[in-house]
């Protein structure tokens, strides 16, 4: 295998501010205490494609409802790769949950944005069988994969990033 990424945390910092920006309810000490309970993604077993991603809060989503989870984390990637992020198989399977952009791109430039770098993942309950997710503080939600991508010949992009959603196209 090759190594191509580090997983970290963003700054408690940028983690508070992005937190309080999708969940006003939560105090500044509660915040802190999921900062500090945040799980860098990792393989669950050796023949895993992908690194699962884990809640920083526990959540219940009700049919045709969505959430944006700040993840807490950020990851370096060597040129040349990207990490596509899905949900896990089985929330898919049994609950139809989906990703709102359908496949999250992180790309290798996005760790240098203001925002460090920091991955959102917004899910939607899909289901149309009334069914309702309820996941724990801590539970795998979705799993992200590195991939390696190309880029054709007469390739002259010079463009630096500088954010997230759209960044890449002002």
């Amino acid at each position: 295998m090759q190594t191509i990424a580090k997983f970290d945390k963003v700054s408690k910092q940028q983690f508070i501010k992005d937190f309080k920006d999708c969940f006003d309810k939560y105090d500044e000490e509660t915040i802190n205490d999921i900062y500090k309970s945040i799980i860098i993604p990792k393989r669950a077993t050796i023949g895993s494609a992908g690194y699962d991603f884990y809640t920083p809060i526990s959540f219940v989503l009700e049919p045709n409802k969505t959430i944006k989870i700040p993840t807490g984390i950020r990851v370096s990637i060597n040129e040349g790769w990207f990490l596509a992020i899905f949900p896990r198989s089985g929330l898919g399977f049994k609950y139809r949950l989906q990703l709102n952009n359908t496949v999250g791109i992180i790309d290798s430039d996005y760790y240098y944005s203001d925002n460090e770098g920091h991955i959102f993942i917004k899910i939607t309950n899909d289901s149309n069988e009334n069914k309702i997710v309820e996941l724990k503080k801590g539970q795998g939600f979705a799993q992200g994969i590195f991939m390696p991508f190309g880029i054709v010949e007469n390739d002259f992009t010079d463009q630096q990033r500088n954010g997230g959603f759209g960044s890449t196209t002002k």
